[in-house]
């Protein structure tokens, strides 16, 4: 391998770290160094990897892998083992050095560290965690840390990772075991579930012992997160939404995320040709925001699927595709019905579904009133009833979707 100074490895290594999208702070504990002592803190600021926290903080991450090379050779990873790309490797000392001086520039306040694997699993997990030990104990870092995990690597090191990182991930990498053995063989899907398991057993031990003695050690406060890749088999989106909800029961997960497959260079001849739409993966996104907050049962996001192709619309997002192929769930009467039958009103997010709750309580709402709640009345109005009004042409109409699904606009380059 060429001799690359700091400023070319990070260009090869932040530029091969974009196809990992599970990146994100959300849920750690609040750390800071307003006493004086230590470096860094969790709390919001700006910089180059944006990710972002439930009450809308931006978290700016330093974003790379400690190596694209790697001993595997999965047909999807651009870094596989036999792929055509220039090659770069930071030590556990070069990546420390980079987070502490692009911290102390206000430029991040955390770092995402993933690798290919070099020598062998263990020897690459050492490596990471020895990045998190640096900067905890040898300079006091108190910022957020991500490590991506390996799952063939000793148990013993995972949990020094969860011990050091507020949160650990284990790439699932495919939404089926049959897609994982044809384009990653040497990947055992078996293995990765195992490693899931033991962190999140970690976890509950470790809060457990949190409860007991406030002098235990934090494991993984953020918890752990897994990413799948959308497009690269057969998986239809009802594989996908039936196969995360299985990761987020039996794992206790904080996150599913979703990454569409993207054509690399010199590709497998196994892969598909062109990578699947944004928007599905966009879709695969909602789906998976309604089912963590908007109380839908994995059956029903599957039943807003196309019943012959097992794929979400494109062009509706699947709380509206829900409701129009069960109408007969609507309309609903805003004054009188629950919760979460107001949670499955097409335009009605979690936010106005309670201000109607709390003013309710006051006074009948009207169809005005709702409309202060929500972006767009005209996509609400054939679900509910209000005081003064009641859908009756609407909630007979057969076509009523090409009236309420988004109109397509071509975008302008130079738009205000």
């Amino acid at each position: 391998m060429a001799q690359l100074d700091t400023r070319e490895k990070l260009e090869i290594l932040a530029d091969a770290a974009k196809y990992d999208a599970s990146c994100s702070s959300s849920g750690t504990v609040k750390r800071g160094s307003k006493d004086g002592k230590g470096l860094g803190s969790t709390d919001a600021g700006m910089g180059i990897c944006h990710a972002y926290a439930p009450d809308g903080r931006c978290i700016s991450l330093l974003k790379i892998l400690l190596t694209n090379s790697c001993i595997f050779d999965c047909h999807y990873c651009i870094n596989r083992k036999s792929s055509n790309v220039r090659r770069a490797r930071f030590t556990a000392k070069e990546v420390v050095d980079l987070t502490i001086a692009f911290y102390k520039r206000n430029y991040i306040e955390g770092l995402f560290l993933s690798s290919g694997i070099i020598a062998s699993s263990n020897y690459t997990m050492e490596q990471m965690v020895e990045v998190a030990r640096s900067l905890r104990e040898d300079h006091h870092f108190r910022g957020y840390i991500h490590l991506k995990t390996i799952p063939d690597a000793d148990p013993a090191l995972v949990h020094q990772a969860g011990l050091h990182a507020d949160r650990v991930s284990i790439n699932i990498e495919l939404p089926t075991a049959g897609g994982l053995k044809r384009l990653a063989p040497e990947k055992d899907g078996v293995r990765i579930e195992t490693a899931m398991r033991e962190v999140k057993a970690a976890i509950t031990d470790g809060r457990d012992a949190k409860k007991k003695y406030k002098s235990a050690p934090t494991f993984a406060p953020a918890g752990q997160s897994t990413q799948m890749i959308v497009g690269a088999d057969a998986a239809t989106d009802r594989d996908i939404v039936t196969r995360a909800s299985s990761l987020y029961d039996r794992f206790g997960l904080r996150r599913v995320y979703y990454s569409a497959f993207s054509p690399i260079p010199d590709a497998s001849s196994v892969l598909p040709l062109q990578r699947p739409p944004l928007m599905r993966e966009h879709r695969l996104y909602q789906s998976d925001w309604l089912m963590r907050f908007y109380d839908y049962a994995p059956a029903e996001i599957v039943a807003a699927a196309d019943t012959s192709t097992g794929m979400l619309p494109l062009d509706i997002d699947p709380k509206l595709a829900w409701a129009l192929k069960f109408r007969g769930s609507f309309p609903v009467d805003v004054n009188r019905a629950p919760r979460e039958m107001l949670l499955r009103v097409p335009g009605l997010g979690t936010k106005a579904v309670a201000a109607i709750l709390t003013s309710r309580r006051w006074r009948r709402l009207r169809l005005d009133d709702v409309a202060r709640l929500t972006v767009s009345i005209a996509k609400v109005r054939p679900f509910i009833v209000a005081e003064n009004w009641r859908p009756v042409v609407l909630a007979d109409r057969a076509d009523l979707r090409p009236l309420i699904a988004p109109k397509k606009e071509q975008l302008e380059l130079f738009a205000a």
